[in-house]
């Protein structure tokens, strides 16, 4: 098996990469959205924030 980022033998160690450089340059890749799973664009929906809720003071009638 092959290393996605560079091509190289794989290491057991860090598999399916071969280091842990390629290892991290992958994550940083997630980790800016360079990867993207692709799909219909989903609007933003007024969501509750966490500790948004029926319990909150300013929430209650």
């Amino acid at each position: 098996m092959s290393c996605p980022i560079c091509g190289k033998d794989t290491e057991a160690k860090y598999r399916p990469f071969c280091s842990k450089r390629c290892a991290d340059i992958d994550l940083g890749r997630w980790l800016t959205g360079s990867y993207v799973i692709p799909g219909d664009a989903v609007e933003d929906e007024e969501s509750p924030r966490p500790g948004d809720g029926p319990g909150r003071p300013e929430n209650l009638h």
